[in-house]
């Protein structure tokens, strides 16, 4: 009995101790550093992968140069990878820790044969893009595009060269203007973007094709209450707007409602990097997911050309445009169109946010820029609302009942563990071998 109860308190010793050392690495995954919240594990991994590989790759192709390199995305493994055109930016890339790929064409020569297409007469329904994964400008015709125009288009890309590939797509590139919250004008709705402000006033940033300065805005389509006033506006060109908030008492923070009661809270702003994955928030299809899959994108759309956007497989519908495009709490860039839709999927093009931001003069409040270019990194001040130099403004922190339980429910498994294994552990206390008593006993006894 002796030797067996020893045997069951060794047993119980090493259980509870297992389940502690598990239970700590189920919850340091879950905290900050871990997945992330709203996110299932490698849903957060891939996220967090994401940001370091644009860092990284983003870092690289700066300092080598737009010669040596010719961009850089996120590999299946979540590694980043680099495109390199000579033997000595491959060992650079390789003693950074990212992967190398060896290209015929840098960044330099791919971006001389986009200005050779945009040199062309237009034609709407067409675009390119430059796509680092197979190193070449993808020129793309949608089927409002004729034969003999496609024809055309197909003929200056041969003289071009043989950096250029063409494809054909189904569906037409169109505005999506019909959206997060939806704004109603004049019998069309856009999607609200995000707020934003001047250090003095708050603002909305939008798609600029909603509608041009002077455009008014209402939370429906009676008109019955006014939401504020479109004072600047850019499109073609860029593809973004500002509306001024006229009525105070909407919300103004730097927090998205992305439908279903769950919110966003916005702590950063960046550029998106190839293969990152994010999400898209509008009025018609609510939220939405997909990858970037090109950057700096031109798209001839019928009401004009539009430069410098973002290429995602994330779908949209009419009514979507200016909704934001985000990923982990960091904004990104607002809809613009595209082509399809989320029953048959497509492509998606957005403005980046951090362009519209600078050329606006505005900030997202409690968002500070997160951006792998040291050039850009070191202003500090890009997506920062002016008058709020040094004050970050950003809550790390969880401040809303929703975000409290889902905190808790990641620490939650972990803490069960620990504490079953502490309690384990407290057992093996009353589990003794038992003595003999002779004390007591009549001496007559036995």
């Amino acid at each position: 009995m002796k030797h067996m109860r020893r045997g069951v308190r060794r047993a119980v010793r090493v259980v509870a101790v297992g389940a502690l050392v598990c239970g700590g690495v189920m919850v340091s995954q879950a905290g900050p550093g871990g997945s992330a919240h709203g996110t299932t594990g490698n849903e957060g991994s891939r996220a967090l992968s994401a940001r370091q590989a644009d860092d990284v790759g983003g870092r690289l192709v700066s300092a080598l140069g737009s010669s040596r390199t010719a961009g850089n995305w996120i590999g299946a493994d979540g590694r980043p990878v680099v495109a390199v055109t000579d033997d000595t930016a491959a060992d650079e890339v390789s003693r950074a820790g990212a992967t190398v790929k060896r290209v015929r064409y840098s960044m330099a020569q791919l971006d001389s044969a986009t200005e050779k297409l945009r040199s062309a007469p237009r034609v709407a329904g067409t675009a390119w893009m430059v796509d680092p994964k197979s190193n070449q400008v993808v020129l793309v015709g949608d089927s409002s595009v004729s034969t003999a125009r496609w024809s055309t288009m197909k003929a200056l890309a041969a003289e071009v060269g043989d950096e250029v590939r063409t494809q054909r797509t189904a569906g037409s590139f169109t505005t999506r203007t019909a959206g997060a919250a939806p704004m109603f004008t004049n019998g069309s709705r856009c999607s609200a973007g995000f707020n934003v402000t001047d250090g003095q006033a708050g603002f909305i940033l939008t798609a600029g094709h909603c509608g041009p300065t002077g455009t008014p805005w209402f939370t429906d389509g009676s008109g019955r209450t006014r939401i504020g006033t479109t004072v600047r506006s850019s499109f073609p060109g860029s593809d973004f707007s500002l509306v001024r908030y006229d009525n105070a008492s909407l919300d103004q923070s730097g927090v998205l409602d992305v439908g279903g009661g769950r919110v966003v809270r916005v702590t950063g702003v960046a550029d998106p990097v190839v293969g990152q994955e994010v999400f898209r928030s509008g009025s018609t299809t609510g939220l939405r997911s997909g990858k970037v899959t090109g950057l700096n994108a031109t798209v001839n759309y019928p009401e004009g050309t539009v430069t410098g956007l973002v290429q995602a497989t994330v779908c949209a519908e009419p009514g979507d445009s200016g909704g934001p495009l985000f990923a982990q709490g960091v904004a990104l860039g607002v809809t613009s169109g595209g082509s399809g839709d989320c029953e048959k999927g497509g492509v998606t093009f957005f403005q980046p946010v951090t362009k519209a931001l600078s050329a606006l003069g505005v900030g997202i409040p409690g968002a500070k820029a997160q951006s792998p270019n040291p050039a850009i990194a070191s202003g500090g001040q890009t997506g920062a609302a002016p008058g709020a130099t040094g004050t970050s403004g950003i809550d790390d922190g969880v401040s809303t009942l929703d975000d409290v339980v889902a905190y808790a429910q990641g620490f939650g498994p972990g803490l069960v563990v620990i504490v079953v294994g502490f309690v384990g552990l407290l057992s093996t206390l009353t589990i003794r071998p038992r003595r003999r008593r002779y004390r007591g006993y009549s001496t007559g006894w036995g």
